[in-house]
């Protein structure tokens, strides 16, 4: 079996992703965040163009079921712009979502996500390349072991990457123990979201160890104090040699975050986030965070 990354275009060489943008979102609606949806098409070409624009290749949309996806816009969107997508299945925590459509995944979740891996969202014919899930807030409810448990069995059916949404970048070693322990998933197909919002070096070095992949992501958010410290964060990991574990990206939520609209959005991350790295760890382990590592991160040998 050869190893491919599923693309919203089809699979594709792990190499073809380039530079790569590990998590981002080119659209997200959520209850939680009314007035801030990301869901207008031209804003959405205009940031990527402005990523591809910055060296961009690649990026990894977690947006998962039920929060605005759109996924039959997304092949078009990637081809007119030149940046290859990822599309997500998954859930998110239970808040952004209303008690009938969590009622009618109740029974099927697994199969759900196992579907959009293989057949394709909706009726888009697109596939989704990875399952975004997320813990709680230095725990884990029941809500999250559910979609956990659902992620998987499907990880287990097809070999698909699991993402998961760290809140406030905590709950790490809890999310391991239950995936990768008692779910048997292996460390590698794991990566570990926000972990740049809680800068706990112990906590990263205790993660890294498993061999899961670790991503920074987020970066500039007027609230995030911690921004100044992943750096420093990242060179203790690679310095430790988890360098090979590494991932870095935008995670763009809100339409005001959006380059185009006025924030950093997707460019700051090789506009700004890029030199600031290449000065604290050298331009080899950036490349290697940047290019190598997503490579491996999302490559399956789909079954």
């Amino acid at each position: 079996m050869v190893s491919a990354v599923r693309t919203v275009l089809g699979d594709v060489h792990p190499a073809d992703l380039g530079v790569c943008d590990a998590h981002d979102h080119l659209f997200f609606r959520s209850p939680r965040l009314p007035g801030q949806e990301l869901q207008h098409v031209s804003a959405t070409r205009a940031e990527l163009a402005a990523f591809f624009a910055q060296g961009g290749g690649s990026v990894v949309q977690w947006t998962p079921y039920g929060l605005g996806r759109r996924a039959a816009d997304l092949p078009p969107l990637s081809r007119e712009t030149g940046v290859v997508v990822v599309a997500a299945t998954g859930l998110h925590q239970a808040v952004h979502y209303d008690e009938e459509m969590l009622g009618r995944l109740r029974g099927r979740l697994a199969e759900v996500f196992v579907a959009e891996l293989t057949v394709g969202i909706g009726t888009s014919g697109v596939r989704a390349g990875l399952i975004k899930v997320a813990g709680g807030f230095h725990g884990l409810d029941g809500h999250a072991r559910w979609t956990m448990r659902a992620a998987a069995e499907a990880h287990h059916a097809t070999g698909a990457p699991i993402a998961v949404h760290l809140e406030l970048g905590t709950g790490s070693l809890d999310v391991l123990d239950l995936l990768c322990g008692e779910l048997e998933v292996p460390p590698h197909r794991v990566i570990l979201g926000h972990l740049n919002r809680s800068p706990d070096g112990v906590v990263h070095l205790q993660a890294a160890e498993t061999g899961c992949y670790l991503a920074f992501d987020g970066p500039s958010r007027a609230h995030h104090a911690t921004d100044w410290r992943m750096p420093g964060a990242v060179r203790a990991l690679a310095d430790a040699g988890h360098g090979d574990r590494l991932l870095l990206g935008g995670d763009t939520t809100t339409a005001e975050a959006r380059s185009v609209d006025g924030g950093p959005g997707m460019p700051y991350l090789l506009r700004r986030v890029r030199p600031r790295l290449e000065a604290e760890l050298g331009g080899e382990t950036v490349e290697r965070i940047l290019v190598r590592n997503p490579s491996r991160a999302f490559a399956v040998e789909w079954r």
